[in-house]
């Protein structure tokens, strides 16, 4: 069973910086694109932020690409983002997403994905 777990939310100022990390563990051939997605209200669609691919290239939303950097490290299994210029409209609900290779068969690779639980994003004064 794979396992992602998402840490470094909370609370910071208009115009102030803050880095999310995610893990996953488990077993797993190899980890495929991993990405933040954000929910910015209760009914809300869940909405991509950034995304990293295995060959390390990346997509950005538009309202954040001058702003957050996503990067990852395979070694230790884990994306993190940093969030620079922050404002309230980046408030929400962050996700971790991961796709990863459960296993191959000549040249098929069978995948699976999961989802961290969330973590809390507040940017107010």
């Amino acid at each position: 069973q794979v396992q992602v777990v998402e840490s470094g939310g909370g609370l910071v100022q208009p115009g102030g910086s803050l880095t999310l990390s995610c893990a996953a563990s488990g077993t797993f051939v190899e980890l495929n694109d991993m990405a933040w997605y954000r929910q910015q209200a209760p009914g809300k669609q869940r909405e991509l932020v950034a995304r990293i691919r295995r060959d390390g290239t990346t997509d950005y939303d538009y309202f954040v690409k001058d702003r957050f950097t996503i990067s990852r490290d395979d070694a230790k299994k884990s994306v993190s983002m940093q969030m620079t210029k922050m404002t309230p409209e980046d408030t929400a609900v962050y996700y971790c997403y991961v796709e990863y290779t459960t296993g191959t068969k000549g040249w098929t690779r069978y995948k699976a994905d999961r989802w961290g639980q969330g973590t809390q994003v507040t940017v107010s004064s």
